[in-house]
């Protein structure tokens, strides 16, 4: 049976002539995909009478059948979206449709698929529309330029201000209704065309034959051109009675809530709770602070008989060059012992001050610098206690211009709230402040106060530690000499951040500079960390179960050493980026070292590498904060880091700088350690070498080669010495150890080596010889006579090494 569709209202026997029925298609269709409704709309947009479609299967007058699987209506209430029919001549259609899902009384429910049709040429264009709207709205809506001059008003806005567009058209609000109310909007105008973002104000604009409470919420909404640019700001504006002041008020307090402590730093968030309370509260607002550091879990008692010192941390006034508050932020204000400021300190409780009241008087009579109490018009002034956790943090003065109505009972209680918000805050950032501070405290003892000079290599450093709310973390670098002329080069990134983390930093440099002290090899002196590393994460968490460290403490390490003689370098990392190397032509590139898992999951190998470097070649260890810096792009890190790199400069802190300044474009997230090292080399002139018999006749020629190569280098002065110690390391190595057996003696600038090597693997001990021993004198002395001596394992054999300083002889 034939169906179609009668609009509301109409009668059913009469022709249906309305614009709903020529010009919206509508059709029902079954929860079956059924057609069962078609309009005199739909005829006119498919061609299909409703005979030809009542019955029919929805799908078929889609163009692609398949299409109907893709909407999923009899799961929703309503849909809109774009389909494809087919009209009866065969071409295609492309719809806005908008689907309702309806049950009709005493029916099954359906789907209701309306769309629109094109219907004669509209003469009225969407942009004339738009301006009637505008204009005729009864909603208080107006446009300013982009000089806060006003352009279109709407007839709301007309009523409101009592004025026509005609006589306001060109004018600023200021103009238009002189007073603070006005001023406020103004400011919020400015502000809108500055950062491009909708402002809210709430304001009493003083009219004609109004009452003077008339309260505003207005919004200021840039208007921007297509390009982003913003070209006017659109005033919208809702006028309500005196009650509107409450509502103001608790807008104020929640916009306190989400302005104030956006960051840990003290001095911005002081600065926040100014700008919320000026202008929309108060003309004027200082932020005065007691000294810090004090104690966080206990309150620091103001005396009531003395005076006080406090420290300006931020302020904000409506007017500009007044001299009101002339202290500037982080300047010290001195307060007189019974000044309402530092009765407020010492008593913790608000105060409100009438322009005449008399404690005014003798607060501007016993300080010179409380002449901004009436050098500005200041008629009403609140001081309010800034309080968290019983702990007093200062004060804070709100004050009112003379156009204002002074301050009531009700602002101070707003005030007691605003400042109650911002002493978390504040309190907050003192903490993580001096936290931050300990942890800096400790991070920079830990980490090396100066480098050692070495012969090996030229050495430049940085550390600059991350500025997040997570504090400093564990980065750390160290240089360590080693034995035979040689250094040892480290870098490390302990994972988290704080206290924990560098206490962590300064354990691990410790281990390493003692696992170097016995000349580990460096895959051998990872796997020792390792160790350490997987014993300190079983030791936090049997400690405190519930403390972050408890699951493992992390920790990523490079460990290079090179070796001056031989020029060449051995590495391992554990976990770490690998080593930049710049050689003396300019080419940048990174050393293949086997990547190896971080220190503390245990059960893994570590692989070294040796690599031979030319004399004057640059070794770059870092950390990872230094490429995350590029906001994690690290194909753009590493090109800058090695533009950086390439450029020639003698300079070591040159280059560090550069390359500082190429990646930190802004303040890292993660601390970065930075260590810059230029290879140097010892030639054959500073090195000798014999190998000698397995045999004890060959002590006496060890002495004669040290005497001869001794007065080579002009080194006369320490003959005596080093032939003493030639022959007690020549003598152990052919009693205790195994052939071939070499001699070496390492001439730098300040000391001399000697070093005896064996293929034997035991280990010299000295000890303490008795009175009729025949033995064990013989390393005794030789510790009496040198400086530093040791024994190094290589992979097979040892070298047992003495070092003495020229500079005494």
């Amino acid at each position: 049976m034939e169906r179609s569709f009668t609009p509301p209202g109409k009668d059913p026997g009469q022709p249906d002539a309305s614009c709903e029925s020529a010009c919206t298609a509508t059709a029902a269709v079954s929860d079956q995909g059924v057609v069962a409704g078609w309009s005199e709309g739909a005829r006119r947009l498919l061609g299909y009478s409703s005979s030809q479609v009542l019955g029919r299967a929805a799908a078929s007058l889609l163009a692609d059948a398949g299409e109907a699987a893709r909407h999923p209506w009899g799961e929703l209430e309503r849909w809109s979206g774009t389909v494809a029919l087919r009209h009866r001549d065969g071409h295609e259609l492309e719809l806005d449709v908008l689907a309702h899902r309806r049950a009709p009384v005493g029916g099954p429910a359906e789907w209701l698929v309306v769309s629109a049709v094109a219907g004669p040429a509209d003469t009225l264009s969407t942009e004339t529309l738009e301006q009637w709207a505008f204009r005729q709205s009864p909603d208080s809506l107006a446009i300013f330029d982009t000089d806060r001059r006003l352009v279109q008003v709407s007839v709301g806005m007309q009523q409101a201000l009592r004025l026509t567009e005609k006589v306001m058209r060109g004018l600023r609000m200021t103009d238009i209704a002189p007073g603070e109310g006005s001023t406020q909007i103004d400011s919020g105008m400015r502000r809108a065309l500055e950062c491009g973002e909708v402002q809210r104000r709430n304001a009493a604009l003083r009219l004609p034959g109004t009452s003077p409470g008339l309260g505003w919420s207005a919004y200021l909404t840039p208007l921007k051109d297509p390009g982003g640019r913003v070209r006017a700001v659109c005033l919208a504006a809702h006028p309500g009675p005196e009650g509107s002041f409450v509502q103001q008020r608790e807008f104020l307090v929640h916009e306190a809530e989400a302005r104030i402590g956006s960051s840990l730093d003290i001095g911005l968030t002081a600065q926040e709770f100014s700008d919320v309370a000026v202008p929309d509260f108060a003309d004027f607002v200082a932020v005065d602070l007691l000294d810090f550091p004090q104690q966080l879990d206990a309150a620091a008692p103001v005396s009531t008989t003395k005076p006080v010192v406090v420290r300006r941390a931020a302020y904000r006034s409506v007017l500009k060059g007044s001299g009101l508050f002339p202290a500037a932020a982080g300047a010290a204000t001195f307060y007189p012992a019974a000044s309402p400021p530092a009765q407020c300190l010492a008593l913790g409780h608000a105060a409100l001050y009438g322009s005449d009241a008399l404690a005014l008087d003798g607060w501007a009579q016993a300080d010179a610098g409380a002449a901004w109490l009436g050098g500005a018009g200041m008629q009403s002034l609140m001081v309010v206690p800034l309080v968290s956790d019983g702990s007093s943090l200062g004060i804070a003065l709100f004050a009112r211009h003379r156009h204002r109505e002074p301050f009531d009972v009700g602002d101070l209680r707003v005030a007691e709230e605003l400042a109650a918000k911002a002493a978390v805050a504040l309190d907050h950032a003192r903490r993580h402040t001096q936290a931050r501070t300990t942890t800096m405290a400790l991070q920079r003892s830990l980490l090396p106060q100066t480098l050692p000079d070495q012969t090996a290599v030229g050495i430049a450093s940085r550390y600059v530690p991350a500025v997040t709310q997570a504090g400093v973390g564990g980065d750390w670098f160290d240089v360590i000499p080693l034995s035979g002329a040689r250094v040892a080069l480290v870098v490390g990134d302990v994972v988290g951040h704080g206290i924990r983390a560098s206490a962590t930093m300064g354990r691990l440099r410790t281990a390493v500079r003692t696992l170097a002290d016995v000349d580990l090899p460096a895959d051998e002196l990872l796997t020792h960390l390792d160790d350490l590393v997987l014993h300190l994460s079983v030791e936090e968490g049997a400690r405190d179960p519930a403390a972050e460290t408890a699951v493992g403490i992390g920790s990523t390490c490079l460990y290079a050493i090179y070796d001056p003689v031989s020029r060449r370098c051995t590495l391992a990392r554990a976990g770490h980026p690998p080593p930049a190397v710049v050689t003396p032509d300019g080419v940048v590139r990174f050393l293949d070292v086997p990547a190896g898992p971080p220190l503390g999951l245990g059960g893994m190998p570590f692989e070294a590498v040796e690599a031979e470097l030319p004399e004057g070649s640059l070794i770059v260890l870092y950390t990872d904060g230094l490429l995350e810096a590029r906001e994690h792009d690290i194909d753009e890190a590493l090109d800058k880091m090695f533009a950086a790199l390439a450029r020639p400069a003698m300079a070591l802190e040159t280059i560090c700088d550069r390359v500082l300044t190429a990646l930190l474009t802004h303040p890292p997230a993660d601390d970065v350690a930075l260590l810059v090292a230029r290879t140097r080399a010892l030639h054959a002139d500073r090195v000798a070498t014999w190998d000698l018999d397995f045999d004890f006749a060959v002590v006496s020629r060890a002495r004669r080669h040290t005497g001869d190569q001794l007065a080579a280098w002009g080194l006369d002065d320490a003959a005596f010495i080093s032939e003493l110690v030639v022959s007690e390391l020549v003598t152990n190595a052919i009693r205790y150890g195994q052939p071939p057996i070499q001699l070496r003696l390492i001439h730098q600038d300040s000391t001399l080596v000697c070093e005896v090597f064996d293929s034997g693997s035991t280990t010299p001990h000295m000890r303490r010889a008795r009175t009729f021993d025949e033995g064990g004198r013989g390393l005794l002395m030789v510790a009496q006579l040198v400086q530093r001596w040791g024994t190094r394992h290589d992979r097979v054999g040892k070298t047992v090494w003495a070092e003495q300083s020229l500079a005494a002889i």
